[in-house]
């Protein structure tokens, strides 16, 4: 991370984890945060990625994608934000409690415990993440949320028709309502796949940039990186099924994919920005694509939410 100048990076502490098991992981990472704190340190606002960057380290933002950690009590959405965490996905993949995930036939929407609990995040600070969610539970979450929501990795569906890239109805209202698309470079996200060329993703985040603005879009990149094909298991199967459930991959392509050529890890990143420049984006609108634009949105929702929520909502959208 520190070759590739990321100085800050969304990691994923939670898929199927509840409350207790994800303040084991949470322990783990205090302890890389005291025998690394050379090379990282944690984040709970944009100041902090500021200092991290100053002090020539990464900032970890704790996320999670999945609400299994506030198991069905609200009170816990609190105590997760205050131990760190900045991001919640309402659902993955399958139904939760508060939401539809994108691999269900049928989506009601937004439960009666998801309008609750958004309403909850929405107060404390801790970003509703739609990343994996069905289109109607998406749409919902942005019309009830007073605050942006984000969907954090996704690429949009019109380029590639997977499971979990969103549709242009989802990505007008997103940005609409002022929130923001991480772009993924996970190659099952991807239009060929692992082939998947440089050129062809930058010529997309060109077209969303028409499509939202270049000042809600940047990297998500969902990279996975050193990590061995039990954590994909993990992932997508949990302790939900007994069957293996291959997810946006097939029984032939079990495990992680291998990453584009021109994005295999990190150290990738610059490279990345060089691509974007040759697609037409200047030097600024290359920068908020790479992270100025999260790095402002963290700014704005990473505290609590304001008393003068009209001037906030329009601050936000500006």
């Amino acid at each position: 991370m520190r070759d590739g100048g990321v100085d800050a990076v969304h990691v994923t502490i939670a898929y199927h984890e509840d409350f207790r098991e994800t303040v084991r992981n949470i322990t783990d990472w205090n302890l890389r945060f005291q025998r690394h704190s050379d090379l990282i340190m944690q984040a709970f606002t944009g100041d902090d990625i500021r200092h991290a960057r100053a002090t020539g380290r990464t900032a970890i933002i704790f996320g999670f994608q999945t609400p299994a950690p506030i198991e069905a009590d609200i009170g816990l959405v609190e105590v997760v934000h205050r131990l760190g965490a900045r991001f919640m996905q309402l659902s993955y993949n399958n139904q939760s409690l508060l939401a539809t995930g994108c691999y269900e036939a049928e989506d009601p929407g937004l439960t009666r415990m998801g309008r609750q609990v958004v309403t909850e995040m929405n107060r404390v600070g801790l970003v509703v993440d739609m990343s994996h969610s069905a289109d109607r539970s998406t749409l919902d979450a942005i019309a009830h949320s007073q605050r942006p929501i984000a969907i954090t990795h996704a690429n949009p569906a019109k380029w590639h028709p997977a499971r979990r890239n969103k549709s242009d109805t989802v990505l007008r209202a997103l940005a609409e309502s002022g929130g923001m698309l991480g772009l993924s470079l996970y190659p099952h996200h991807l239009r060929d796949g692992s082939a998947c060329t440089l050129q062809s993703f930058c010529d997309m985040v060109a077209r969303t940039a028409e499509l939202m603005s270049v000042d809600q879009i940047g990297i998500g990149s969902d990279l996975c990186q050193d990590q061995p094909d039990s954590v994909v298991e993990w992932m997508r199967v949990g302790r939900w099924t007994r069957e293996i459930d291959y997810g946006e991959g097939s029984a032939s392509a079990a495990g992680f994919p291998d990453q584009p050529d021109w994005f295999t890890d990190n150290r990738s990143l610059p490279g990345l920005a060089d691509g974007l420049r040759n697609a037409g984006f200047s030097q600024e609108e290359a920068d908020k694509i790479m992270g100025d634009n999260w790095l402002h949105f963290f700014d704005r929702n990473f505290g609590p939410l304001s008393d003068d929520r009209t001037n906030y909502t329009s601050a936000a959208r500006a």
